[in-house]
């Protein structure tokens, strides 16, 4: 998708602070964090919302969760807890219309609920 930010992001024509990558996830740090931790992990397929996965992604959002999970580790915030959170459409908060997770972390996180 050629307007996509996330999209300008995972093929490098837009900078970021890029965490962890590979073949299919491009991770990087949130520009206006709400946790010490706050990373974004992006399938650089481009997927509108979590409604659009069919099922030939399903190999891809497994390994989308498995990038997350080596994030927390490598973050040292997989120990005492962490957040994994998906939004879906504009009411669930979505504001980037790229499948995306936010990984938060680092504090104790509460019951707030994170937009995007």
């Amino acid at each position: 998708m050629k307007d996509c930010i996330f999209c300008k992001i995972a093929s490098g024509e837009i900078p970021a602070q890029v965490v962890y990558e590979d073949e299919q996830v491009v991770a990087f740090n949130d520009i206006n964090p709400v946790a010490p931790v706050h990373i974004l992990l992006i399938p650089r397929l481009h997927i509108p919302s979590f409604n659009d996965i069919i099922p030939e992604h399903k190999e891809l959002i497994g390994h989308l969760a498995w990038a997350a999970g080596k994030l927390a580790r490598l973050k040292n915030i997989n120990e005492k807890g962490y957040r994994l959170i998906m939004n879906c459409g504009r009411d669930g908060g979505q504001e980037i219309i790229h499948l995306h997770f936010h990984l938060l972390g680092g504090r104790p996180l509460g019951s707030s609920l994170v937009a995007d």
